[in-house]
């Protein structure tokens, strides 16, 4: 049975799951629910961390089995929070699957990126600012499951070449050879970076928009704010942050500080030039026609989003049967690889909506809110925002945002507030929960994603290593974002 349990998890790791479940039923009866809910999120945390070890579906999950059998909260209560998000289920059913049709495109436009770009500041620029940019007219989840694809891709490049006996850059010296060892961690380190950059820009231009993150159109529409409105409201705090942003980033790339600053080994840039140039040469018609097909059906995911003419999942459901229709991938088997990147990490958050149910039946968080609406008005924003921030960091910044509006709205309903303040304090929740929350992989289901994805062991990226890499942005963001809830609100 230890054998099993847990599979090839470390031994240490499979006594420390079975402690935290012992241990949790003597903690209720003992320390009581509350205590023993933040026990459980404090174990959650932990599964999370240790995701390179063992998957935290199965962890986590135990864990949210727990839960429900002491009832800490019922599965009602969290059949309610999986319904509330039901479409971010939605699209991490369909979307990354969507995409997964369209890695061709991807990487013929992205290997160009990477080889005539030689400096590594503006590549990162560039992969920052391009996905804050889509991040606030599509979706965080969606363009880190496009960064992905990309990074995958790329890394299947050099893999391939890596286990072949060729020399593409007629060194005389086989290219696996000159792609392993030191070249290859250097390799990993600068793939590394880039996802960093480009997953904190979908933070960056997700608070900007009312359909940049979930929370964002709750928050818009409890105030009645249309797109328009909305951007005008966050702009005094949201720009300059954006502006800091870009900054941190040349200032982490120039200083190769915090795990950033990694170069394309030169070996590396020049055997894949001439891989991708040989593949551009030998491609068929049938390959040429499989990328038109995906640049037709890329116009249309821009347009779909950027429009919403439909619920995101409806739209990657539409680009895989477009793709798959007029590719000719019509076997099953051939489909069902699209969805295997997504369902597990679909099934992960439905865990995690097992746990926030926790925390809404416990009322973890009210204290915390009667404490903050019971100061005067001019310290209210700020209190707002460092306390969604502190809790964005180690719960779901969705279900903060959505539990601290709902207590403002019911407040100013009750006339308690007025509506300026009342505007104040969602400008003060949105970017409280959207900025800080870069700080760990639990904040923003986008960086639990990637954690959880194929991408994260292929360059070596744990738990830890987000937190570090993700520190000198959170301290910028989080800061900036203070000062301008500070004097401008």
């Amino acid at each position: 049975m230890l054998k099993n349990f847990l599979g090839s998890s470390p031994v240490w790791f499979k006594f420390t799951i079975v402690f935290f479940l012992i241990f949790n039923v003597f903690s209720l009866y003992i320390l009581g629910p509350t205590l023993t809910a933040w026990f459980f999120i404090a174990e959650f945390i932990f599964t999370l961390a240790m995701a390179l070890k063992c998957y935290p579906l199965q962890s986590g999950g135990l864990l949210a089995i727990e839960i429900l059998i002491l009832k800490l909260t019922s599965p009602e209560a969290a059949k309610v929070e999986v319904i509330q998000n039901f479409e971010v289920i939605f699209l991490l059913m369909f979307m990354v699957a969507g995409i997964y049709f369209m890695k061709p495109l991807l990487m013929y436009i992205f290997s160009k990126v990477f080889i005539k770009v030689k400096s590594k500041v503006i590549l990162s620029l560039l992969f920052l600012t391009l996905s804050a940019v889509l991040s606030a007219f599509l979706d965080a989840l969606t363009v880190t499951a496009v960064l992905i694809s990309v990074a995958v891709g790329f890394y299947g490049i050099y893999h391939k070449i890596q286990s072949a006996d060729t020399d593409y850059n007629a060194s005389g010296i086989l290219d696996r050879k000159e792609l392993s060892g030191e070249t290859l961690e250097e390799f990993r380190a600068f793939l590394r970076s880039l996802i960093m950059h480009g997953v904190v820009g979908t933070a960056l231009g997700g608070v900007c928009t009312l359909v940049g993150e979930p929370q964002n159109l709750l928050i818009g529409e409890k105030m009645g704010w249309d797109f328009v409105a909305f951007f005008v409201h966050m702009a005094p705090i949201t720009l300059p942050v954006l502006v800091a942003g870009m900054f941190t980033t040349i200032f982490l790339e120039t200083t190769k500080t915090f795990g950033f600053g990694r170069k394309l080994p030169r070996p590396a840039r020049t055997i894949i030039e001439n891989y991708t140039l040989e593949k551009d040469r030998n491609r068929t018609p049938s390959q040429k026609y499989g990328l038109i097909i995906q640049a037709i059906s890329a116009v249309f995911l821009i347009f779909g989003l950027a429009f919403h003419i439909a619920p995101v999942g409806f739209i990657g459901l539409g680009l895989i049967v477009i793709q798959t229709a007029f590719m000719g991938i019509v076997e099953e088997h051939s489909l069902g690889k699209a969805f295997e990147e997504a369902l597990p990490f679909t099934g992960l958050i439905v865990v995690f909506f097992v746990i926030v149910a926790m925390i809404h039946d416990q009322h973890l968080f009210h204290p915390i809110i009667n404490w903050a609406l019971s100061l005067e008005p001019d310290h209210q924003p700020v209190v707002f925002y460092v306390a969604n921030g502190v809790l964005s960091m180690i719960s779901d910044n969705v279900f903060v945002a959505t539990v601290y509006i709902g207590e403002v709205k019911n407040a100013f309903d009750a006339g308690q507030i007025s509506a300026d303040q009342f505007r104040r304090l969602a400008i003060a929740i949105n970017t409280g929960t959207n900025l800080p929350s870069v700080a760990t992989p639990n904040g923003q289901a986008a960086f639990l994603f990637l954690l959880t994805s194929s991408l994260a062991p292929l360059i070596n990226l744990s738990y830890g290593k987000m937190v570090k890499m993700a520190l000198p942005y959170t301290i910028v963001l989080s800061v900036i974002g203070y000062l301008g809830v500070l004097f401008f609100l």
